[in-house]
């Protein structure tokens, strides 16, 4: 009998579901319907004690407790097992509950007559396409054409590994890993757990759920046109964006491996912003430059401002202007900076052309024309959604290049990048000082309704650019302070789209962040810069 692309995913959702059949004790009955915000569903079914590890402690303050013995690693990563098994039924944000494996971990750790390792007993949760630590893995990618293929060894998860984490999860992403929402064919559909109505962001959408449930504290996201930022934004946590070659990206399974085009880069994803740059500095302590040298050879090296910041603020990219929540953020925190001490500038994106560097973003994902994606999607029979159509059939710039027009187009990429240097180096032709990073939104506003997520221009523009960001939160939409300015003519399709979407009470109490952008491999500075900003808003 001919196998339809439904009868090889039934098997692979059963996998999962026999994963999360392994929790015990058991999870309480699940509610009939659940609420549209989810935050108070893990009260309902977690233990007082499970409640108190997972949201008393800031990353650094759960290692100090597992470092010092106060609480065994076994206890932590069955509260995080159990918490995460509450996210999965109430966001879809899974694709495997490692209960067994994560176990045997947490017990190893804990015989151990010292802790060992910047990690040691964290759970860390992890996105399903990067694969995993330990023998007979398989990793889909979301390709109904890639179920059951072997997967070999992550550099990243090793270092963490060796590091001393339990991994304990497996995390969703969309169909083609393209997405700035999180669904595909295999899983379904992962929600907001803020607004089930909204998107979780994409491609790393089921870490920012689980995330944003508390169901892991600190996971590992990819990179490649926002799937990181985007995610983290609409979830309200925290993210980082490394510059390119920084961290090790070998292992995770990739359609066009090899493409040089436009890199995509793993990185932290987290509910602290002091958990971002352990991360980074645990992973470049390890040295990975000496099995893979394609990256960087740069140890991490915190970076200390002698004077006040000066900040762009990028009120808005130049083709889609952003909702009230959004712009509301934006005067917020550049208020609180200024209050501060420091210097805030206009950072003008009308005159350096975001829409001419989108047509070039799309088109240099896309060298082969999406053959290859299109045509494992085909062989396998799996349906195309639709903002994997979106993004490859309805861009006009995507097309099959051939060599010459792939290098022409290359170098419209370089160009452009030495444009917009240019334009960074002159905030400093009058006083000496450039800017030292960009404040901006991580999107045109709070989590879109789901299937709308087809504005990308305020992540993969640095993604273009190969330059380094942190997302932050920073508040929620509240329909009282954010109403719709029905005043407002759009100024093209793409920012029509984006004001028609919105209207306060969609919105309501769905998170708001921003973004803070710094030069190229200036990773260190954009952390430190962070810092003080979050200082400046009255935070630790």
């Amino acid at each position: 009998m001919v196998q339809t692309w439904e009868d090889k995913v039934a098997p692979v959702r059963s996998k999962r579901d026999a994963s999360l059949a392994k929790v015990e004790p058991p999870l309480a009955a699940l509610p009939a319907s659940f609420p549209l915000n989810s935050q108070s569903v893990p009260k309902e079914l977690l233990t007082a004690r499970e409640i108190e590890i997972t949201e008393g402690y800031t990353v650094k303050q759960l290692l100090a407790k597992l470092r010092s013995r106060d609480i065994s690693v076994e206890e932590v990563t069955r509260a995080f097992l159990r918490r995460a098994a509450v996210a999965q039924a109430s966001v879809n944000c899974l694709t495997e509950l490692m209960w067994d494996q994560a176990l045997e971990r947490a017990k190893y750790l804990d015989s151990l007559p010292e802790p060992k390792g910047a990690f040691f007993g964290l759970p860390i949760s992890t996105k399903e396409h990067h694969g995993m630590k330990g023998d007979n893995i398989v990793t889909n990618a979301s390709y109904v054409a890639w179920i059951e293929q072997k997967h070999g060894s992550n550099h990243l998860y090793d270092i963490l590994w060796d590091a001393g984490c339990v991994f304990y999860v497996r995390t969703t992403q969309p169909q083609t890993i393209m997405h700035l929402e999180t669904n595909n064919n295999i899983y379904g559909r992962t929600l907001n757990p803020y607004n089930r109505n909204l998107t979780c962001g994409g491609s790393s959408g089921g870490e920012s759920a689980l995330i944003g449930m508390r169901g892991s504290i600190l996971g590992v996201g990819g990179d490649i046109g926002g799937s990181i930022r985007c995610p983290s934004a609409h979830c309200g946590i925290y993210g980082f964006k490394p510059s390119c070659k920084r961290l090790p990206n070998a292992g995770a399974s990739l359609h066009m491996a090899g493409k040089e085009t436009i890199l995509s880069t793993l990185g932290p994803m987290t509910v602290d912003r002091e958990a971002l740059e352990l991360f980074v500095e645990t992973a470049l302590a390890a040295k990975p430059w000496l099995l893979d040298p394609s990256l960087n050879l740069r140890e991490w090296a915190p970076h200390k401002f002698d004077r006040p910041l000066k900040i762009g603020v990028q009120w808005w990219d130049g083709v889609v202007k952003p909702h009230p929540p959004m712009i509301r953020a934006m005067r917020e925190v550049a208020a609180a900076c200024k209050a501060a001490g420091m210097e805030i500038v206009d950072w003008d994106c009308e005159k350096l052309k975001h829409d001419y560097a989108w047509d070039l973003t799309a088109s240099l994902y896309w060298p082969d024309g999406g053959a290859e994606v299109m045509g494992l999607l085909k062989d396998a029979g799996e349906p195309i959604l639709p903002l994997t159509k979106f993004i490859i059939e309805e861009q006009p710039a995507v097309k099959h290049m051939t060599v010459t027009e792939l290098f022409a187009r290359t170098n419209e990429r370089d160009l452009y990048r030495r444009f917009y240097a240019q334009a960074w180096t002159e905030t400093g032709a009058q006083d000496g000082h450039e800017i030292d990073v960009i404040l901006c939104p991580p999107s045109f506003g709070a989590a879109t309704p789901h299937d709308q997520s087809r504005y990308w221009g305020y992540t993969a523009h640095w993604n273009l650019l190969d330059y380094p960001g942190a997302v932050f939160p920073v508040t929620v939409v509240d329909p009282s302070k954010d109403p719709k300015d029905e005043s407002y003519t759009p100024k093209n399709e793409k920012d029509k789209f984006c004001y028609d979407m919105y209207t306060p009470e969609k919105y309501k109490d769905a998170p708001v962040s921003l973004q803070v952008i710094g030069r190229r491999n200036n990773d260190e500075k954009v952390l430190a810069a962070l810092k003080e900003i979050e200082k400046a808003m009255g935070r630790p």
